[in-house]
């Protein structure tokens, strides 16, 4: 048996943290997008 399966640092779904990331990274390029999109409104 793989010895660290018996002392599991945490218990918490895999599904739930990488939506997590994925909602935190869409959120960032977004953010950028939307920034860069004022710019290019105010600039022209």
């Amino acid at each position: 048996m793989n010895p660290f399966e018996k002392e599991v640092q945490s218990k918490r779904n895999d599904a739930i943290d990488s939506g997590v990331g994925f909602i935190v990274s869409f959120g960032f390029f977004a953010t950028l997008f939307i920034i860069a999109t004022v710019i290019q409104y105010i600039g022209s």
